[in-house]
């Protein structure tokens, strides 16, 4: 798994190896800010995964009730409720590694970069994902792949600035 990741993070890299670099201050800046963010977008993304957990439940709930009396009643399939709850592990999974991420960061350690990436890739799966889920479409996906483009150029501009990933490569 780690293999396959490096082989990624070196693949996504090359992209933007050629790309036009920030300004020292903006790199600096982004690193000062980016665990901030990690922390933020972590516990609003807990907080989405609960809310559309409520959501999805209750619209079970109501679509249940109303198949009893009209059968006719457009339900979700069981395809769409798969995405759906797909989706929301994927949310999950992603808050969960921006969190981590956040005490990494805060020490400018590979480590933290390193899970950013990891939620970046999670991220841009999330987006592949939500295609599949009824009324988001192409435009749901376009989106999704081009903020995944940003965060990966944001990402590489900055890589640098972390640390060793381990205390023996410190040394």
């Amino acid at each position: 798994m780690k293999e396959s990741i490096k082989k990624l993070e070196a693949t996504i890299g090359g992209l933007f190896k050629d790309a036009p670099p920030l300004p020292k201050n903006a790199k600096a800046t982004l690193v000062n800010i980016w665990p901030w963010l990690a922390l933020i977008f972590g516990i609003v993304q807990l907080f989405a995964v609960m809310g559309l957990w409520r959501i999805v439940s209750w619209t079970n709930q109501v679509e249940d009730a109303f198949s009893a009396f009209y059968p006719t009643v457009y339900q979700h399939s069981s395809f769409d409720k798969l995405v759906i709850y797909l989706a929301m592990v994927v949310l999950l999974v992603d808050a969960v590694i921006l969190l981590m991420a956040f005490p990494e960061l805060k020490k400018r350690a590979r480590r933290g970069w390193d899970l950013l990436f990891l939620g970046s890739l999670i991220n841009l799966a999330y987006s592949i994902i939500s295609v599949f889920i009824d009324n988001r479409g192409m435009s749901s996906l376009i989106l999704g792949l081009l903020s995944s483009a940003i965060g990966f150029y944001l990402l590489f501009q900055v890589r640098d600035a972390y640390g060793a990933k381990t205390p023996k490569e410190a040394k």
